[in-house]
């Protein structure tokens, strides 16, 4: 085995912090030969994302990763040769002063949120100096030169082509997740937070004259869902049909299960940051329900994404997607800005997978990590 490596993750707003540092962690030592500890704060969170897992254990190996809980009382280990904080959370101080006594200083990595914003490049890579002669180093995700790429396993794109060529594979996973194909229906995943504007968007899909399945898997926009249907408790499992749409309440997904979920559909509906950088891998038209943030912050992250994404896009193509990013965002009107999209839907797919080819091109966030240690490396030798 290579270096060692120890990833800490504190659980945040149930599954996003966790799916990318175990997306994460799984690729350091499936694909990098790493020797990869991952400190989980709520391995219940970490269960549902990965079923074979058993929460109660305080360590186990899973595909090539050993998962320990990170319990308060942390106690004492020795510190790894590079270390991450994800999403600033704070290690446990006895850790820290494990990483200070080490002869050989640890690369200690604070990985960031992912973000469009101009500022992100020039701050990835820049050093933070610590207490006890240790030095943190701020590393960004991104979609552009100069910062960290986005998480991508090898021959990811490879299987989701195939995958999206094969018309009975494609029958086969929705069936084994409950879902039979309506004859020419288009398929609509919806995965959000709560969500004001989604009545009127299922209005308008209900009243189209193209039949529309929307498959939900369970989630936090499950309640909204129930009030549009105005029936009682959702069943897993169950579906409803109003007009020309059929809703579908699946199961919660594996990361493997969720991805095929998004390459099996004509659009997603995403949040957050994980099933963000999924969506984008699977090639097709996209909706990002994004975190909100104090004071309106999220905004800014937003449009700076939107401004990358649609460099390339026709104008009306352009104002049809961000009316409809703003409207399932708190701002504008969600029926006539999904039928602005519907003019421009063609536009959107090819550019779709436009972008998911340009962003393939670019390093992944794995081997960006591993090209930074070693880098570092060589300058301190």
């Amino acid at each position: 085995m290579g270096a060692r490596w120890d990833i800490f993750c504190s659980v945040v707003d149930n599954y996003g912090d966790i799916g990318v540092t175990w997306r994460l962690a799984r690729q350091l030592a499936a694909e990098h030969g790493l020797d990869v500890r991952l400190w989980v704060d709520e391995p219940a969170a970490f269960g549902r994302l990965c079923p074979q897992a058993d929460a109660t254990l305080a360590r186990q190996c899973v595909e090539g990763v050993e998962v320990c809980h990170w319990l308060g009382e942390f106690a004492a280990v020795e510190a790894a040769d590079v270390v991450i904080e994800a999403f600033a959370c704070t290690l446990p101080a006895s850790y820290v002063a494990a990483m200070g006594a080490r002869p050989a200083k640890p690369l200690w990595l604070n990985l960031e949120y992912l973000s469009a914003e101009e500022w992100v490049a020039g701050c990835h890579g820049l050093p933070s100096p610590q207490p006890g002669g240790l030095q943190k180093f701020f590393f960004f995700p991104g979609f552009t030169a100069g910062t960290g790429g986005l998480l991508r396993e090898a021959g990811l794109i490879e299987l989701r082509q195939a995958f999206q060529a094969d018309a009975e594979a494609r029958r086969a996973f929705l069936a084994e997740i409950g879902v039979a194909l309506l004859a020419d229906a288009r398929l609509i995943s919806l995965f959000a937070y709560e969500n004001p504007a989604l009545a009127a968007w299922l209005d308008a899909l209900a009243q189209q004259a193209t039949p529309t399945q929307l498959l939900v898997p369970r989630g936090r926009i499950e309640a909204d869902v129930q009030r549009w249907l105005g029936v009682g408790e959702l069943e897993e499992g169950g579906s409803w049909r109003r007009g020309n749409l059929q809703v579908h309440l699946l199961p919660f997904l594996s990361q493997a299960d969720y991805d095929r979920l998004l390459w099996s559909c004509d659009f997603n509906a995403i949040r957050g940051e994980d099933s963000f950088v999924r969506a984008q891998w699977a090639g097709r038209p996209l909706l990002w329900h994004i975190y909100q943030q104090e004071e309106g912050a999220h905004w800014d992250k937003l449009d700076a994404f939107l401004g990358l994404y649609q460099a390339d896009l026709p104008a009306a193509a352009a104002d049809a997607l961000t009316a409809l990013w703003h409207a399932w965002n708190g701002r504008g009107d969600m029926a006539a800005a999904w039928a602005a999209v519907q003019l421009q839907a063609a536009t959107l797919e090819q550019h779709a997978g436009n972008w998911c080819r340009e962003q393939a091109s670019r390093p992944d966030l794995a081997a960006a990590l591993v090209l930074f240690h070693r880098n570092w490396l060589s300058c301190a030798a």
